[in-house]
């Protein structure tokens, strides 16, 4: 196996089985929704026009390009339908690394090809290996015609390479239908933490950011838009069709749904309360009534409470049930009857007690709570002065109304810096 750039195939000769030179590379292709790696044609600038050169009639490829038919054979080609590229779609433009977790710019294809025989037949499979991102692609390039080529090699060769393996590489796509046909997704990017996500995406031009929230699961899209700065978390669903966005919002804490919301227009914000299930959509509606800054602005309404009478065995299974953030969980509340805070219970009490061991025998003192109208400085300074993880919202009746996390407040506390 050879490696091979794109940049020296482009414009190879094409030596047909007459083994007369009957046009030049004019693109490489692939066709990712059969295979995603390896090349599936070759478009021939010829004296009657573009034609296509499938990978199955290539023998070998050198300084020139061998095909094993004749160019007669060739069909023409005037489109790109179902074709991805790898000069148009590929070189100079922005594509995610998802193992560097970052945007890089491709400067250069690296092509692997394979001599192999099939048939009695000398046959060349061409995949793409990698893209180069560094100064070797982008030299190479540059000086492609103007110098010899066993000369730019050594040139060359003394720098560094700085390259991707191709699985690595998520492509973008902003054209809908285009990406469909392609069957361009974002699967390796999704497995990135939301944190990463979020950054690479505000690296993004708007229409690409789009490209990549539409193709991204709502869970994952969910998570990552609560990560995104607000400028760019606003823009984003602003640019996504309302199905779509209460799709994505609906996944989201209620507490920061109701904050994104909350800066939307007011046309925009009810077109994706409509198409939220009610449900969800009512516990962002109570959360938007409330001012922002204050702890009821704050707080999530999705925590686990549970009777006062409860047993770690009740808590264990209402956990396995509960679809709440897994901030949420660090703490169970009870309430009685009336909903009225009675005790928290930490996560780690549960682990080491029990089935059987009422909730009320392992509550923390003190009992830390806050009131709805509380400030944002107020509810920082709890937070620090009692080292919690939640910290729970009562209304004027000391009912159980919602939860701040300690992701919530340091949220809170980049947004002021």
């Amino acid at each position: 196996m050879t490696s091979l750039p794109l940049s020296e195939l482009i414009g190879s000769t094409v030596i047909d089985a007459s083994g007369a030179p009957s046009g030049r590379v004019r693109e490489v292709a692939i066709a990712p929704q059969e295979d995603r790696d390896r090349i599936s044609s070759f478009i021939v600038k010829t004296k009657s026009g573009n034609r296509l050169l499938p990978q199955s009639a290539i023998s070998r490829v050198d300084e020139h390009v061998h095909a094993t038919s004749k160019v007669s054979d060739w069909p023409a080609i005037n489109g790109s339908e179902g074709l991805f590229l790898l000069e148009r779609d590929l070189l100079d433009q922005q594509v995610i690394d998802v193992h560097g977790r970052k945007v890089v710019r491709v400067n250069d294809v690296d092509l692997q090809v394979e001599s192999t025989t099939e048939g009695g037949r000398d046959r060349a499979i061409l995949r793409v290996q990698s893209v180069d991102i560094g100064t070797r692609g982008a030299l190479r390039r540059l000086l492609r015609g103007l110098a010899p080529r066993a000369a730019l090699h050594r040139l060359i060769d003394r720098i560094p390479p700085r390259t991707i393996p191709w699985t690595f590489v998520d492509l973008i796509e902003p054209d809908v239908s285009r990406r469909i046909k392609l069957k361009i997704s974002h699967e390796g990017l999704a497995k990135l933490h939301p944190a990463d996500i979020a950054d690479i995406v505000e690296e993004l031009a708007p229409a690409e950011r789009e490209a990549v929230f539409e193709t991204l699961d709502e869970n994952v899209a969910a998570e990552t838009l609560e990560e995104v700065e607000p400028k760019v978390q606003k823009a984003i669903v602003e640019s996504l069709d309302s199905e779509r966005a209460a799709d994505i919002v609906e996944e989201m804490d209620p507490d920061a749904a109701a904050d994104l919301l909350a800066d939307l227009p007011k046309d925009r914000t009810e077109q994706i309360l409509v198409e939220m299930e009610p449900e969800a959509s009512q516990e962002v509606v109570e959360l938007l009534e409330h001012r922002e800054e204050t702890a009821a602005g704050r707080m999530t309404t999705e925590f686990i409470a549970l009777p006062v009478s409860a047993t770690v065995e009740n808590a264990i299974g209402v956990m396995r049930e509960f679809e709440g953030g897994i901030e949420s969980v660090s703490t169970i509340y009870l309430v009685d009857s009336r909903g009225t805070l009675s005790g928290a219970v930490p996560l780690v009490k549960l682990v080491l007690a029990a089935p059987n061991t009422p909730l009320l025998s392992l509550t923390q003192e003190p009992l830390v709570s806050t009131r709805e109208e509380t400030s944002d400085r107020e509810v920082a300074e709890l937070f620090d002065k009692y080292n919690l993880l939640t910290l729970p919202v009562v209304d004027e009746h000391s009912r159980l109304v919602g939860v701040i996390t300690s992701d919530d407040v340091i949220t809170m506390l980049r947004s002021k810096l």
